[in-house]
């Protein structure tokens, strides 16, 4: 292999060199590359902080707790992976809903304890999978609602209205940034 194949071709900068004939570097280096990495970080992080930020303003104004952990998890995976099956709103909804069932089947059967919770994530994982919604947070979902063990009806009714809040803000973000995935890929 030649030297010239591999090294650049042109004035090689030295003392009998102008300033003209000098390239610039490439823009590289670590202070560049963070703030490369901010810049395309902040529309994410700013439309996750909305969509919660929103959930939390509604639980303020009806006196209920809307966010729960689960649904935080469930912004980022909407957030940075729009395209992927995970992410879409029959996945959020529904995985969701079947999370706090099986959290609710479990406490039926079983005392609240680390155990039943464990056993309702595995339950969740597994219906998710059965009805082809997969969506990991939902599983954490199952082990808020074994622990916490809140009402059924009103838990479940603002678990729907707080994971359609979600998937509202992924779609309107996703419309509001340019050269980003649209979101949803399919609504159902």
């Amino acid at each position: 292999m030649k030297a010239d194949a591999v090294l650049p071709r042109g004035p090689v900068p030295g003392p009998e060199t102008t300033g003209a004939d000098v390239p610039f570097p490439a823009r590289r280096g670590r202070l560049y590359s963070a703030r490369h990495a901010v810049a395309a970080a902040l529309p994410g992080v700013s439309a996750v902080t909305t969509g919660l930020l929103v959930l939390a303003a509604i639980g303020v104004m009806i006196g209920e707790p809307v966010l729960i952990p689960s649904l935080a998890a469930s912004a980022g995976v909407l957030h940075s992976t729009p395209t992927l099956p995970v992410a879409q709103p029959r996945s959020v909804v529904v995985a969701h809903l079947l999370g706090a069932g099986a959290g609710y089947v479990v406490l039926a059967l079983l005392p609240t304890s680390p155990w039943s919770a464990a056993l309702a994530g595995g339950l969740t994982f597994a219906a998710t999978t059965l009805a082809r919604t997969p969506h990991s947070p939902a599983c954490a979902t199952a082990v808020v609602v074994v622990l916490q063990t809140p009402p059924a009806v009103r838990f479940t009714a603002l678990l729907l209205c707080a994971t359609v809040v979600l998937v509202l803000a992924g779609h309107a973000a996703s419309r509001v940034r340019r050269g980003t995935a649209r979101y949803p890929v399919r609504w159902w």
